[in-house]
């Protein structure tokens, strides 16, 4: 900072002087110019001709009373030079003499006292320029003293710097956002840890549990069958859950490739391929397809679709609905269900977090469905809302495109 400072000070300190200097200059030529005329009408007004002539003459041995001849002309003879003459002479003689030493000396003395004021105002504009220069990188000092103190422990503390609008105070409102989103990812990766650390800790206590429990002693056949059964659904489980923590993984990483994807087939595949699990739940699932055409990855784009077709059935109640529609705006999936409190939608999108505790039955999913669709959405270019139904309960989402086709 302190180099930073001194460089603004030589540039601020250096730029003042030369203006100093500049100045300085121009009044010096402009008094020269006119200061001899001044002198002169001065000195005339103050001191008649008449008298001019008893002043001694600038020469030592006076005016010459007689003037060179002159060849004639063919004109009228000029008149011959008379006593008026000769003192007019003698007077402008004598202005001429007095006038330039006032010249000189005034000059002389307005070139010293200029230096003299060029210097203080050097001094001046140098300490100006050092108290300008800290108070313009005052904000930049605690913008680098705050990011040099801040670790994963203190990332809820924020610059606030209170000053007038310009480029420093939004840079350092740019770098409170900054710091607002990073709290927030740092915030929701270390649920995200404990929540899939609980998640893949429950089916390796129950594979633990059945293993030494059941399979203790000499287990009659039937029961070795009930905990093989048990050891093959927890072991589903467990490998749906790291499935769907790789497929989060990967499309946070963003997509490397895109190629058109007909959005509106990928809908009524996904429709078709629930179909069934819907009738057995008692849902009734209905798709109206229209045209859109995404550039992006086909398998992530599929389990968008199908992640959101999903999330609706199973979340659904008895003789409820799921509506699938795609267009131009992009895709809607609307489903009846429980009520649900505004305040909690965001908090769906997050990693295993559901509206209601999970109770770790068959097809009842890991939590992940809808921060994968999210996930997904936003390395589409994608954007994600949702919010529940003002009539029937359930849920509304609905994902935009950038562009569609």
């Amino acid at each position: 900072m302190t180099g930073e400072r001194s460089r603004l000070t030589a540039l601020y300190g250096g730029l003042l002087l030369l203006a100093g200097a500049l100045l300085t200059g121009v009044v010096y030529l402009l008094v020269k110019e006119g200061l001899y005329s001044s002198i002169s009408l001065a000195i005339t007004g103050a001191v008649p001709a008449q008298r001019l002539g008893d002043l001694p003459s600038p020469y030592p041995t006076g005016f010459p009373t007689t003037v060179p001849a002159v060849p004639a002309s063919p004109g009228p003879a000029s008149p011959a030079p008379t006593g008026g003459g000769r003192i007019a002479g003698q007077a402008v003689a004598i202005t001429r003499t007095v006038s330039d030493a006032a010249e000189s000396a005034a000059l002389e003395r307005l070139l010293t006292v200029s230096l003299l004021v060029l210097l203080a105002y050097a001094v001046l504009s140098v300490a100006l320029a050092w108290w300008m220069a800290g108070r313009v990188l005052r904000p930049v000092a605690v913008i680098t003293e705050t990011a040099r103190r801040l670790s994963g422990e203190n990332l809820h503390e924020r610059i606030a710097l209170d000053g007038p609008p310009g480029e420093l105070k939004r840079l350092a409102d740019t770098f409170d956002g900054m710091l607002g989103r990073m709290e927030g990812l740092v915030s929701a990766q270390q649920r995200f840890a404990a929540n899939a650390a609980h998640e893949l800790r429950t089916p390796v206590a129950v594979q633990r549990a059945a293993a030494e429990i059941g399979l203790a002693g000499d287990p009659p056949p039937e029961k070795v069958a009930r905990i093989r059964a048990k050891l093959i659904e927890v072991a589903d489980d467990s490998e749906r859950i790291i499935e769907g923590l790789l497929l989060l993984a990967a499309s946070d990483q963003g997509l490397r490739e895109r190629t058109p994807v007909a959005v509106h087939e990928v809908a009524r595949e996904a429709v078709d391929a629930l179909a069934t699990e819907a009738r057995e739940r008692g849902v009734r699932l209905t798709v109206r397809a229209d045209p859109l055409t995404v550039e992006g990855d086909a398998v992530l784009l599929d389990r968008l679709v199908h992640n959101l077709v999903v999330n609706g059935v199973r979340h659904n109640v008895p003789d409820g609905r799921v509506e699938v529609r795609t267009g131009p705006d992009g895709i809607e999936v609307t489903n009846t269900g429980p009520e649900i409190p505004p305040a909690t939608v965001p908090l769906l999108f997050e990693p295993f977090r559901r509206l209601t505790a999970r109770a770790h039955t068959p097809g009842e999913g890991a939590g992940l469905g809808l921060s994968i669709a999210e996930s997904i959405a936003r390395a589409h270019d994608a954007t994600t809302e949702a919010f529940p139904n003002a009539e029937g309960g359930g849920l509304t989402v609905r994902v935009r495109f950038g562009t569609g086709g």
